[in-house]
């Protein structure tokens, strides 16, 4: 019985975590947030040592927060990694966090050709991230500008321009 209820809590989780489609109306955060969300943000690399997003002041910060059990995770990063692309030349930084074990995402990253920096989230819930994927988007004065949960195609001119007026 003990294993059904845990099938069942990991399916509740699993429905509820991963959004669908992308929402139609993307607008920037008009946040007024007291403390800086930048500064909450726990992350580690895959080697378990401690990343400061500090050494990212000055450049936009693209954070995308994923599992690899998600689906609209998975189906938003081939635009992601487009996005990344077209915006090459740009100040902007990519990075993906999650909570899953260095082993998971390692073996994610080995069976996927992106070019992506890939990081574990230490507090996923203490940031208030109730689905996935989620993306934070920061100015180059670590201003979260963006933040929203589900899919969306980055490499849509409309998002490429989310992200470019970030880094004005």
């Amino acid at each position: 019985m003990n294993l059904v209820y845990k099938i069942a809590f990991i399916s509740i989780i699993c429905i509820t975590s991963c959004k669908g489609k992308e929402n139609s109306k993307v607008e920037p955060v008009t946040s007024n947030r007291v403390e800086s969300e930048l500064n909450k943000i726990k992350l580690t690399g895959l080697d378990n040592s401690t990343i400061d997003l500090k050494q990212y002041k000055g450049k936009t910060l693209f954070l995308n927060f994923w599992a690899t059990w998600c689906k609209p995770c998975l189906e938003e990063m081939p635009s992601i990694q487009k996005a990344q692309t077209i915006l090459g030349n740009k100040n902007i930084v990519f990075l993906f966090a999650s909570e899953e074990t260095p082993e998971q995402i390692e073996k994610f990253k080995t069976g996927h050709d992106y070019n992506f920096n890939y990081l574990r989230v230490e507090n996923l819930e203490e940031l208030n991230i109730i689905g996935l994927p989620t993306t934070f988007i920061f100015n180059q004065e670590g201003k979260l500008v963006f933040s929203e949960m589900g899919y969306h195609q980055w490499d849509d001119k409309n998002n490429i321009d989310l992200i470019l007026n970030a880094t004005k």
